[in-house]
């Protein structure tokens, strides 16, 4: 086994998932109610960037702040699964398949 080559490949490795995680910033994902009364903008490193409120409820402050939390929730849920399929195909990319090794970026 060569390993200075799998050292080197570690490096690379991690450095193009350094470059990935600063790419994801800005990648955006967006998510709303299911009547788009409340709407959220986050990056897939889960950065939330812009949030869009319906006058309608300004209304009711419970009512706006499940709005909130449902749809955060949702959104930070989406923007890891890109967060996390992409830096897997990183990691996937690069790696030696070497035993016991297969769960370290996880």
């Amino acid at each position: 086994m060569d390993l200075m080559g799998m050292m080197g490949k570690l490096k690379e490795t991690q450095q193009r998932m350094e470059e990935t995680k600063k790419r994801l910033d800005s990648v955006l994902v967006d998510e709303q109610s299911t009547d788009g009364l409340l709407k959220v903008t986050i990056t897939a490193n889960r950065t939330i960037k812009s949030v869009t409120i319906d006058d309608s409820l300004l209304e009711d402050k419970e009512q706006l702040e499940d709005y909130m939390i449902l749809v955060m929730n949702k959104a930070i849920e989406k923007a890891t699964k890109v967060n996390e399929a992409e830096l897997d195909a990183v990691a996937k990319m690069d790696m030696p398949m070497i035993p016991g090794m297969e769960n370290m970026f996880k």
